[in-house]
């Protein structure tokens, strides 16, 4: 059983990776099945995935609120050869676990089609932490889509970039990721209303993976440490919190 308990109006950061750390997305197609994935499946609604699939084009597609009752409101994703990242509050209850067993049952059966194999292809059910405090709520934003930094220059944490310019250029180009949608304001798979409004613009969401690329995994330490500051709340309210 999981100890954490998921609840409408709360925050948390869901992840999981590969078995055996196995690569999980080979090539494009891949990635981008995972995708349609988390537009298609977030619904309360059975889906006919397979003849859905096949017609979506992510480009031409109506945000997720305007046509479908979601299970989860996503605010950010990433997609790494083998693991993902996400970002989600749930709006039913049991939203998250419905969204999440759809999702991995639905890829692990095409990647296992595909690659003629059988058995789990991810380590368990998914992980999850509570996302529960503004400053670290803030940050998963910028954590999230800053990690394909990691494809472009892998010691880049721990000694900083000897090109932050090409860094950069390489998370906004990689095309499995949020980030695009933060910066061009066209919302598909993601929903930042149902998130605090922390950025205003394209250019103040910028600003701020630019931040993160230069301040490094200092942040990440500082940021679980739970110090004195705000709590994060239902609604994307804040309330003092002492601790």
């Amino acid at each position: 059983m999981r100890s954490l308990q998921f609840a409408e109006g709360e925050f948390y950061h869901l992840y999981n990776r590969g078995v055996d750390k196995r690569v999980v997305f080979t090539n494009k197609d891949e990635y981008r099945r995972f995708m349609a994935y988390l537009y298609l499946l977030n619904d309360q609604n059975t889906v006919r995935v397979t003849e859905a699939v096949r017609s979506i084009d992510l480009l031409e597609a109506k945000p997720r609120e305007q046509d479908t009752d979601p299970l989860v409101a996503l605010g950010a994703y990433c997609l790494m050869p083998n693991h993902f990242h996400l970002y989600v509050t749930p709006l039913v209850e049991g939203g998250i676990s419905r969204f999440m067993h759809r999702l991995q049952t639905a890829y692990t059966m095409y990647f296992n089609e595909n690659h003629e194999r059988s058995g789990s292809l991810f380590q368990g059910t998914f992980k999850a932490q509570h996302v529960d405090r503004d400053e670290y709520a803030k940050y998963l934003f910028s954590y999230i889509h800053l990690n394909p930094a990691k494809l472009a220059d892998p010691k880049w944490k721990e000694f900083g970039s000897r090109d932050l310019k090409r860094l950069r250029a390489a998370v906004v180009a990689y095309p499995y990721s949020s980030l695009h949608e933060y910066l061009t304001r066209r919302f598909v798979i993601t929903d930042p209303t149902k998130f605090p409004d922390y950025f205003s613009d394209a250019k103040a969401f910028d600003d701020h993976i630019d931040f993160w690329l230069t301040f490094r995994d200092e942040g990440e330490t500082t940021l679980k440490a739970k110090p004195r500051g705000l709590a994060l709340r239902a609604g994307g309210k804040h309330t003092a919190r002492n601790t």
